[in-house]
């Protein structure tokens, strides 16, 4: 089974951006969407936003439309979150995830 193994996440102040990448190991990308995923201390793991297979549709959620974009490059077998303009509300552990599986995430902290 294709395992997932998120990376990119830090430290950034207010205003800032990062690019998070989730690389597929042990195989390639599924052909199927992939969604990216955020758990903030002491609150429900929530969904951010996803791609399709062919990358030709995105989806975020309302509380970042506008400022994160997700993508795909099939032949690195790799997923990307583009964060911008981030907020300290932007603060927790990032995971991608197809179907049943998850990567072990990444921290990312936006600081005011």
């Amino acid at each position: 089974q294709v395992q997932l193994v998120e990376s990119g996440g830090g430290l950034v102040q207010t205003g800032g951006s990062l690019r998070l990448s989730c690389a597929a190991s042990g195989g390639a990308l599924p052909n199927r969407d992939m969604d990216w995923f955020r758990q903030a201390p002491g609150k429900e793991r929530e969904f951010v936003g996803g791609i399709t297979w062919r990358g030709n549709t995105i989806y975020t959620s309302n509380a970042v439309k506008g400022r994160f974009t997700v993508s795909r490059d099939n032949a690195k077998n790799t997923v990307y979150l583009q964060m911008d303009s981030l907020e300290p509300e932007d603060t927790g552990v990032y995971y991608c995830n197809y179907g049943d599986t998850w990567g072990p995430g990444t921290q990312v902290t936006v600081a005011s």
